[in-house]
């Protein structure tokens, strides 16, 4: 069989796809086969089959385990188990044997081994320990006693699967001192290899996943564990970050990666130590934080050999996924420089010594010394440098930190704002100044010091105007001065840098002094972004414009407006934005934001005779389409544009829609013949945005080139990107362009009514447009029905409302339900009786319509969104529940949620909300409207911040109290590089709590409200509070009232009191 087995495993390796679809059949084919597995495993065994075979062999031995070995692999089991007792341990047993193979046995290919140890693990899952009890032991027995570093290896590999993947937090608990003295054996003996020592601090650290759970219910037995371990361990964190790197620099040789990879363990197990049990790791912080500070100190020249000056590979990782460049490590060391330096111990002994030097604390050694290290790593490295002058995108995503590539340099800057900024405010600025003046002269110090001086300085201004903030007029005038020399510096990237920095300096400056530099500086900016040589000074400028034309005043931007777009076209003109500029996301982002500013410094001009300004906008959307951060950014600066238009008067909309809707139109055209579905996606969001925001009524004409247009889409489109908005467009046309509507037919001489009538049956009814296309269908039916209503209608109208309510049955999205919905919340406020008399007496597939429509409208009411809607939809269920119609009362629908004892902290899981699905009471539907009117008064007349500026006032003394909390919060509370910990069960449940779905027990849920993401309404509060004092003396309220909760009826006594 083994012969069998090889061809068809060779055959997966193969570029035909027909023949591995077909090798995958034969191997599927051999499961039933009880030498099968067995096959494999002497494949996977054997040296002198190629590593290629061996790798796929275990492959398939994993998916064959995954699918007939257990039925406990509920996702993935086939529903046969084909192996006895007797021969899965036999797998067992020569799976474990390939994963711990020493001496000349070790396969040259490492991933034959982790796969292996991915086979024992996935087996282990559901075998250990009571199938499999021999697993930990036999694993243990060789990290404690093997002389050999490929079994010991082999053993990790297991262990770090198996902690991953296998093992419950029971068992963990119970294995945790023997397991985690067994790696303390390894890691410590310095006669291991150094990747062996890192891998088993890698295992090492997934432990404290474990006990982090475990903690919760046995805190302090893990507390006392973690001190007892600790004694051991720290002495030899300390030695292992001392420990100096090799002196040759050669990044390939095996003792440097090896050293590199323990040292970047080694700070990630213990900022997951301070994660987990921060109290164990304070009174050592002060000496990591001096450790650390000269492991970097120390390092910078080797760095600077590596990546600085040379092109060395970086983010390297080896077999099993651990880092072993050192641009890993220096980022993993300022990170937790970062976390360090929050630490109450290292907080006082810094502030002490800034405290000693009074007014002159930014000169502080440590803090000038600290600048200098962050300096040396925040250089150019020169791979990135040459990526950079080829495209200057690459550099503006840096510059402005919206890359994904986290690398040293943007770990400085962090430090820089987060560490030191947070902490000191503006001194950290002041001290960079300092720095600048008495250790970079420009005479004798390099560009890339002085660029990378410039580029944290950027970063700590950015930050600044992010809070709000203000440089003191001192500051100020140091900042300018500082950042004097930098646009004459023959080097283009230290051209680029000052003048982002000065584009942000001019935001955050305080005096009336800076506004003649400001304006200078602005002009300098605008004749760089087309004069300078270099696009990556031409990209800066353009992205830093729009800062200018925000900081300075309008007597000052205004007479640019024409400068400013023309620099826009100039880049345009030249580079092709489908060639040169094809993935330059970024930069046509800046183009388009900075376009969209200056047009709306004065939009009375962007109509006039030569300006270009709405054509330059048409050819950024043209290629902006396809990109969904562009297509957003495009759609609400054109918002912005037509609203400003709009509000000086009807003639200068008429001139806009001259100028645009040529060309929306043509782009429907361009886009058909093309196939460009994106560019119609846009026409159609710039078209609904053109009716939506300009003046009432629209011009004459309007509707005649536009509706065309719209007809073809919504009666052939089905991508809800189109739909959507093509549907809006027709409904703000018919809104505001009522008599051109009316008057306009189609080529075949269809009314516009029975053409929108047409197109609301296929949005309804067609299945291929889904309810995400359709959902705004019911505005558009609304508007049909209160602009032209019966007299107009005729016998379409109730056909009209028949086929919503038909179509509200089966909805299941919420938007959907709620555009749907909307249509007879609309009627209700107008004529409640007459639509529960239609209802009544509609016939939706044997059941009532009345009863359909109220279900899906009661149950669905608190979660509809929008200001409008919300108060009309209280306002139209106030007087349905007025009229006391005993056919309202009959009707039954959902009341509240039947809450089970669930476990404290515990999320759903799918499997088991089909196991136990949520169940909920039966109340009559004037019940059920009466409890939303409790809802919707409590959300509408309580609100945490009754306005912006109570909320304002809130943040400004939680910012208060942040700056005398202890400390010891901050370095307990900071998170690692940003990023949640989603193991926690903590913060998993306050990311349930708000998306309203809080992870916590029942009890301390009970209060929150289903509207309680709505904002505070005064006039909707003012309504219900005197709707609720009028109903409370009507016959029959005092019944209903008895049947709230005891909840909602202290709600509503406290309310209406």
């Amino acid at each position: 069989m083994e012969q069998q087995v090889l061809h068809l495993l060779q055959a997966t390796t193969r570029p035909d796809t027909t023949v591995i679809r077909d090798a995958e059949q034969g191997l599927l084919s051999l499961y039933p086969q009880q030498d099968f597995p067995f096959a494999l495993l002497t494949i996977a065994s054997h040296n002198d089959v190629e590593p290629s075979s061996r790798k796929a062999a275990l492959t398939a031995l994993k998916n064959y385990v995954s699918a007939t070995w257990s039925r406990q692999f509920d996702e993935t089991f086939t529903g046969n188990v084909y192996l006895n007792d007797e021969a899965k341990s036999g797998v067992r047993d020569r799976v474990f044997t390939i994963c711990t193979l020493g001496g000349d046995q070790v396969p040259q290919d490492a991933a034959i081994q982790a796969l292996a140890a991915g086979v024992a693990s996935k087996i282990a899952s559901v075998d250990f320990p009571d199938a499999w009890p021999s697993l930990l032991p036999s694993l243990l027995t060789i990290l404690n006693s093997s002389t050999d570093d490929a079994p010991i290896h082999g053993a990790l590999r297991v262990l770090s699967e198996l902690i991953d993947e296998g093992l419950t937090e029971e068992q963990f608990f119970f294995i945790a001192r023997d397991l985690v003295n067994a790696l303390q054996h390894v890691a410590v003996d310095s006669a291991r290899s150094l990747i062996v020592r890192a891998m088993t601090l890698n295992v090492f650290r997934a432990c404290f996943e474990m006990l982090e759970m475990v903690m919760a219910d046995h805190g302090a037995a893990v507390k006392v564990f973690l001190n007892e371990s600790l004694k051991a361990w720290m002495p030899f964190f300390m030695e292992t970050l001392k420990q100096p790197l090799p002196p040759s620099v050669k990044p390939e040789d095996a003792s440097f990666r090896g050293l590199v990879a323990l040292k970047v363990q080694v700070v990630k197990t213990l900022d997951k130590l301070r994660q987990v049990y921060v109290q164990a790791l304070s009174p050592h912080a002060m000496a990591l934080f001096q450790t650390i500070w000269e492991e970097l100190s120390r390092v910078a020249p080797v760095y600077a050999e590596l990546f600085i000056d040379g092109t060395a590979e970086g983010k390297l990782v080896d077999s099993d996924n651990l880092s072993c460049s050192l641009d890993a490590l220096i980022l993993e060391e300022l990170d937790f420089l970062q976390v360090t330096i929050r630490a109450p111990p290292v907080r006082k002994e810094l502030t002490a010594q800034m405290q000693q030097l009074g007014d002159a604390q930014h000169t502080v050694p440590w803090l000038q010394e600290l600048i200098r290290v962050l300096v040396l790593y925040a250089r150019i490295p020169k791979e990135e440098e040459a990526l950079w002058e080829y495209d200057a995108n690459l550099y503006l995503c840096e510059a402005t930190s919206l890359t994904a590539n986290y690398t040293p340099r943007a770990a400085c800057a962090e430090v820089a704002v987060r560490s030191l900024g947070e902490w000191l405010k503006q001194i950290p600025i002041v001290a960079m100044l300092h720095f600048k003046r008495h250790n970079l002269p420009s005479q004798t110090s390099g560009w890339k010091e002085r660029e990378a001086l410039v580029y944290i300085l950027n970063q700590c201004l950015k930050d600044v105007d992010e809070i709000s903030g203000k440089l003191s007029p001192q500051t100020s005038s140091a900042v300018l001065e500082g950042l004097s020399g930098t646009l004459q510096h023959p080097n283009h990237f230290m051209r680029a840098a000052g003048q982002m920095a000065l584009g942000c300096f001019f935001k955050v400056a305080t005096g009336d002094q800076f506004v003649e530099a400001g304006a200078i500086s602005f002009t300098n900016a605008v004749t760089a972004s087309s004069m300078d040589e270099s696009d990556v000074v031409k990209v800066a400028c353009l992205s830093i414009l729009h800062e200018y034309l925000d900081a300075l005043p309008q007597s000052i931007t205004r007479p640019m407006q024409n400068a400013v777009i023309n620099v826009v076209g100039e880049f345009i003109s030249s580079h092709d934005l489908r060639d040169d500029l094809e993935d330059a996301d970024d930069v046509k982002a800046a183009l388009i934001q900075l376009l969209r500013d200056a047009i709306m410094l004065d939009t009375s001009t962007i109509t006039a005779e030569g300006n270009n300004a709405i054509d330059l906008f048409f050819t950024l959307a043209s290629d902006g389409a396809s990109n969904f951060q562009l297509f957003t950014l495009l759609t609400e600066a054109f918002e912005g544009i037509v609203s400003s238009v709009s509000s000086s008067g009807q003639e200068p909309y008429v001139r806009l829609c001259a100028r645009t809707i040529p060309s929306l139109t043509g782009a429907f055209d361009i886009a058909s013949m093309t196939q460009e579905s994106a560019l119609t996606n846009l026409a159609a969001e710039l078209v609904s945005a053109l009716a939506e925001f300009g003046s009432d009524p629209l011009p004459s004409g309007f509707v005649q080139a536009v509706m065309p247009k719209l007809q073809r889409v919504l009666m052939e489109a089905v991508e809800p990107e189109l739909v959507r908005p093509a549907t809006l467009a027709l409904n703000h046309m018919l809104s505001k362009g009522t008599q051109q509507f009316l008057s306009w037919t189609d080529s075949q001489g269809k009314s516009s009514i029975e053409v929108t009538l047409t197109i609301i049956n296929r949005l309804l009814n067609s299945p291929d447009v889904d309810e995400n296309a359709g959902q705004e269908v019911g505005g558009l039916a609304s508007s049909l029905v209160t602009k032209f209503g019966a007299d107009k209608l005729g016998p379409f109208l109730m056909d009209l409302l028949r086929a919503v309510a038909v179509r509200l049955a089966t909805a299941e999205r919420i938007q959907f339900i709620q555009s749907l919905c909307m249509v007879f919340v609309g009627l209700s406020l107008a004529a409640p009786k007459e639509v529960l008399d239609f209802l009544s007496e509609v016939n939706i597939n044997g059941t009532n319509g009345l009863s359909v429509v109220l279900t899906k409208w009661l149950e669905n009411s608190v979660h509809f969104a929008g200001f409008d809607e919300v108060r009309q939809n209280v306002v139209a269920l106030s007087k349905i529940f007025a009229l006391r119609d005993p056919r309202v009362h009959a009707v039954s629908v959902k009341g509240d949620l039947i809450v089970d004892a669930q476990p404290g902290g515990r999320i759903k899981t799918r499997s088991q909300a089909k196991l136990n699905p949520d169940r909920w009471t039966q109340v009559p539907a004037d019940l059920k409207i009466l409890k939303i009117m409790v809802d919707e008064l409590a959300n509408a007349a309580t609100s945490r911040f009754p306005s912006l500026a109570a909320a304002q006032a809130a943040a400004d003394a939680l910012d208060e109290e942040d700056e005398e909390a202890e400390d010891a919060d901050e370095w307990e509370d900071v998170g690692s590089a940003g990023a949640l910990d989603l193991a926690s069960a903590s913060v998993r449940n306050e990311l349930m709590s708000l998306i309203g779905g809080g992870g916590g027990d029942a009890a301390g849920d009970e209060g929150l409200s289903p509207t309680g993401s709505r904002a505070r309404d005064e006039e909707t509060a003012e309504y219900l509070l005197q709707w609720f004092k009028n109903e409370a003396g009507r016959d029959g309220f005092a019944a209903l009232f008895e049947q709230l909760t005891e909840e909602e009826k202290g709600k509503l006594r406290e309310l209406v009191a």
